[in-house]
């Protein structure tokens, strides 16, 4: 997939690695304009072309009583606004077929999340409104079984798709990412590495998902090093108070420093 194809995406030409980043899921529209605001400026002054990232809602989760979002048709509104606003291509994720031709009118990218990426119908919706899929791949998949999904979309009449690895179960409670899955992902798209999401530490008694948000630059680093065409990354001005997902996300004050790092990991793998 050619980077160009998604609207609004800045720097395309810059050589570097592309970056969606932004929180978990969307909790109103002040706390997702500041985000906006400080990741475009980063990746401005970096030449990382930037990608906003919210969900609308969260339908996985572990608990009855856990945050799903503030209601679709607002979050999606607020996804527009910062699109606009910023000028910046925006994604979100969808769990149902009535979600794409809904989520489509709002952004610029549609995510189908790593536990409904076999889903058939729904990857095939997203992809027959024309809009950039990110298909994440699933916990519980192989990185060459990746190549169905990819195919899906394809046949479905629509070439713009990309994969993200977002690690793969250990055990009950814990995520790692195989970065021998990269090479191989790239054979059939676009390739990202989620981050954040491969630190996650899920499965807890308490129903609240953990993470080891202290190996985020670790895990960027390798997956730079490993040739990744993008970068998912959620942050957050406060992951402690965050409403979903809070205990693996990047404090948004640590994301500079991180950001400059792989950049400089990047320019020198692109001269060996």
């Amino acid at each position: 997939m050619n980077l160009s194809s998604i609207p609004k995406l800045k720097n395309t030409d810059s050589n570097n690695f592309f970056l969606m980043a932004g929180p978990c899921a969307i909790e109103g529209e002040e706390m997702a304009m500041l985000i906006a605001e400080k990741v475009k400026a980063i990746t401005s002054r970096l030449e990382i072309p930037y990608i906003f990232k919210g969900s609308f809602k969260k339908a996985n989760r572990s608990r009855l009583d856990s945050f799903t979002g503030i209601g679709d048709t607002t979050a999606l509104e607020i996804l527009a606004k910062v699109g606009a606003r910023f000028d910046l291509p925006t994604v979100t994720d969808i769990h149902e077929v009535e979600d794409a031709a809904k989520a489509a009118e709002y952004v610029d990218v549609l995510q189908i999340p790593a536990f409904l990426v076999r889903q058939t119908d729904l990857v095939v919706a997203a992809a027959k409104t024309g809009k950039v899929v990110n298909l994440k791949k699933g916990q519980f998949m192989s990185p060459e079984s990746m190549q169905h999904a990819v195919t899906k979309v394809l046949e479905s009449g629509n070439d713009k798709v990309m994969v993200t690895d977002r690690g793969t179960m250990f055990g009950y409670q814990d995520m790692v990412v195989d970065f021998r899955g990269i090479p191989t992902m790239k054979n059939f798209a676009t390739t990202v590495l989620d981050v954040t999401h491969s630190l996650q530490q899920p499965n807890q008694s308490s129903g609240v998902t953990g993470g080891r948000p202290e190996m985020i630059a670790t895990i960027a680093r390798a997956g730079i090093a490993a040739g990744v065409d993008g970068l998912f990354i959620e942050t957050h001005f406060d992951p402690a108070n965050a409403k979903s997902d809070g205990a693996n996300m990047l404090d948004l004050s640590l994301l500079e420093k991180v950001l400059s790092d792989l950049t400089a990991i990047r320019k020198t793998i692109n001269q060996l």
